[in-house]
């Protein structure tokens, strides 16, 4: 099967010059050029250009877009890529239109916005983390799972948490031991906590990555400045994190 560069060019959203200046730059060959001169194209040049276009869509110039695909030995794995990567930004669109719809509802409703709801999907400094320590899986379905949700039930989903976050912080003002019987109902809830989101170890049943997943996320909650504001200060912080590595291995 095969197509003309008129075919081509109307179906990619390109003109026929532009098809003709990547043949001319040895970006993308036709096919096979017809006694007429006609240019056409089959499935493998077609496949060519769809990838010559997301990653110009993707701000690459002709001269890398080239040495990229030069560069590619396993066509398959390269679409298995570029999949991915339209699922990235797909997704971080997602993320965007969410924001900002929920920023509109708040404003109708006449609420004050949280500044971290209406600026998600615009910067999500621990993207990369979770897909390395988690599996882009992982990343996926608490992220769906996330955006199903509506702007009521996201309010109170943050009501609930703020909840549990006191009295992590109101446990710590207090002196507790971080492997007292007090530490250890709040573990308890952060575990449930953490369960009711897809996509975790804890939710998934994984006893082992639910144990990891604890003692990380204690660490992070430690080490991150933004975290220490949460719990109360870096002392609170250090409580949770203590209290997390204490009991999560028969609290899991």
């Amino acid at each position: 099967m095969e197509w003309t560069i008129h075919q081509v060019a109307v179906s990619a959203g390109v003109t026929s010059r532009t098809l003709r200046h990547y043949d001319a730059i040895g970006l993308l060959r036709p096919s096979r050029v017809g006694d007429n001169g006609y240019r056409y194209y089959d499935a493998d040049a077609v496949a060519r250009l769809q990838r010559v276009l997301l990653l110009r869509d993707l701000g690459l110039s002709l001269s890398v877009i080239a040495d990229v695909l030069d560069r590619e030995e396993d066509e398959e794995g390269a679409l298995a890529e570029h999949i991915a990567l339209l699922e990235a930004e797909r997704d971080r669109l997602d993320r965007r239109i969410s924001a900002v719809r929920y920023t509109l509802d708040a404003r109708r409703s006449g609420r004050d916005p949280s500044m971290g709801m209406m600026l998600e999907g615009f910067n999500d400094p621990y993207e990369d983390e979770v897909v390395a320590r988690w599996g882009e899986e992982a990343f996926r379905k608490s992220n769906a799972w996330w955006r199903g949700k509506t702007t009521k039930q996201r309010i109170e989903w943050k009501r609930e948490t703020d909840v549990l976050v006191a009295a992590w912080t109101a446990a710590w003002r207090d002196g507790a031991d971080p492997a007292s019987d007090r530490a250890r109902e709040l573990v308890v809830r952060h575990v449930e906590w953490l369960r009711r989101i897809p996509g975790t170890p804890v939710a998934e049943g994984d006893r082992e990555r639910s144990v990891e997943l604890l003692r990380c996320l204690g660490d992070m909650y430690a080490e991150d400045p933004g975290f220490a504001d949460t719990y109360g200060g870096p002392g609170g912080a250090a409580f949770v994190r203590d209290a997390l590595r204490a009991h999560a291995e028969r609290s899991v």
